[in-house]
């Protein structure tokens, strides 16, 4: 018998009303307890010094499927199979984040003994975990929370970090525009996206901005260059690993890039070079939208949207069989060419002018402009390695330059370069590399100049006469 009177023992006493559910100043502390109990999520009891049940809140009830007002001046060992709650009583200490077992379901609980004058007058019980695997799930999500953490604090650390919108594409030409337009059609969607291109095209720029106009833009944008990763690394990376899955693996395990990207969007750079025994791989997380880390047992569900990028021609990786032809289908949903620089000219000086604009903001230095003859020349060259190599030109001017004007001058050294390679029959002496790059300078120096010859001669800092003698022996023609 409890140590009060089983009939003695309520559950609830109405010792006064709650007036207004917003105040408690005008509940009793009995009542007030009764709601706080009822209201928390998971299953409570408490138990006199006796393990008689004094109070047994309605969670609980529901749980076990029973009445909690009936259990209450019941001992607790008829209440709650395996309990210690009156062991707690007699020992005095507290039991935390304990496994017990009820009706074959394990559960972590905790009991914590109340005392007054360093007696034991109740005991605590509390439900932590209906389910013990709940432990492993609340471990896994603070690993992938944590993950997540590391991974933004990279990503802002990153000057290429997801800072790039539609406005962030700058060009006049039609093919750029009609390419912008295509990138907002497919953001509005969560297709996956094959963007293709050369080298320093732009290609992860087209990347970033369709996940900003996306749905997703509040969520990752994870980014994963096939080519950087070493080949036996990167199913770990992209898939994560468990504890001990491999020698060197972290202790608790970590989330693959799949997983990071949840609700968000996974950049794919370089997709052709990923190993063929990958591909399959990925096309199984692309339709089921499951991964399985390595080491593991159980699979994972993802949500992201991928957007891939590839500078190789991947039709004719298909025919020589080096990438998978339903793994080109399923990324090829939605494509997406970037024309190189040299097919479309009229970007080059809205390119240039704005990549000033940003060394001088950056450097916090006035306008950096360029002079008409700078401009053609700018719009005459080749530009091989595209906006890349553009940056990179404008770069390397602006932090030698006098003055904030651009000249045709400024240019030649940054723009000159040996274009030829020496064929395999040619002999390397420093005679034969002379003539290539003094036929090389000419040129190009004909070239920004539109074929102007005292333009191009004054460029050179030669004559006039010398330049015509040197067309000659180059045999490079003068009209």
């Amino acid at each position: 018998m409890p140590s009060n009177g089983s009939a003695e023992t309520t559950r609830r006493v109405d010792w006064g009303v709650c007036t207004n559910a917003g105040e408690t100043k005008h509940c009793s502390k009995l009542e007030l307890l009764n709601l706080i109990l009822d209201n928390i999520y998971n299953g409570v009891m408490v138990t006199d010094a006796d393990g008689y049940v004094t109070h047994f809140n309605t969670p609980y009830g529901k749980y076990l499927g029973v009445d909690p007002d009936a259990q209450l001046g019941k001992h607790c060992t008829e209440v709650i199979e395996n309990t210690r709650m009156h062991i707690v009583a007699k020992t005095g200490k507290a039991e935390i984040n304990q496994s017990h077992s009820i009706r074959g379901q394990n559960m972590v609980v905790q009991r914590i003994p109340i005392k007054k004058d360093g007696r034991v007058i109740a005991v605590f019980g509390q439900v932590m975990f209906k389910d013990v695997l709940d432990v492993g799930k609340l471990a896994k999500k603070l690993s992938l929370l944590e993950s997540k953490v590391e991974l933004y604090e990279k990503e802002l650390i990153s000057l290429r970090s997801t800072k790039y919108t539609i406005d962030s594409i700058v060009g006049v030409s039609n093919e750029l525009t009609l390419l912008k337009k295509e990138a907002l059609i497919a953001a509005a969607t969560n297709l996956p996206v094959l963007v293709t291109g050369e080298s320093g095209t732009g290609k992860e720029l087209f990347a970033q901005a369709i996940h900003h106009a996306s749905s997703r833009r509040l969520y990752p944008f994870v980014r994963i260059n096939c080519a950087a990763i070493p080949r036996d690394l990167l199913e770990s990376e992209l898939f994560g690993y468990e504890q001990g899955a491999f020698t060197g693996a972290m202790a608790k395990g970590k989330p693959g890039k799949f997983e990071l990207a949840q609700g968000g969007t996974v950049f794919l750079d370089e997709i052709g070079d990923l190993p063929l025994e990958m591909q399959p791989k990925l096309l199984r997380v692309l339709e089921e939208k499951e991964v399985e880390r390595v080491g593991g047992t159980s699979l994972i569900r993802v949500n992201f949207r991928l957007i891939a990028a590839s500078n190789q021609p991947l039709e004719q990786m298909l025919v020589d069989g080096r990438f998978r032809k339903d793994l080109f289908y399923r990324l090829n949903v939605i494509p997406l060419h970037i024309p190189p620089l040299r097919e479309r000219r009229d970007d080059i000086v809205a390119l240039a002018r704005s990549i000033l604009g940003q060394i001088a903001l950056e450097a916090t230095r006035p306008e950096i402009r360029m002079d008409p003859e700078a401009e053609r020349a700018l719009k005459n060259y080749e530009w091989p390695g595209n906006v890349r190599e553009l940056v990179n030109v404008l770069e390397g001017i602006a932090s030698f330059m006098e003055g904030n004007v651009i000249r045709l001058r400024d240019l030649v050294f940054h723009l000159y370069k040996i274009r030829r390679r020496l064929k395999d029959s040619d002999h390397l002496t420093l005679k034969n590399a002379q003539h290539r790059a003094e036929e090389d300078a000419i040129r190009y120096a004909l070239a920004a100049t539109r074929n102007n010859k005292a333009q191009a001669a004054d460029l050179l800092g030669i004559h006039r006469t010398l330049l015509y003698k040197k067309m000659k022996k180059f045999k490079i023609p003068i009209n």
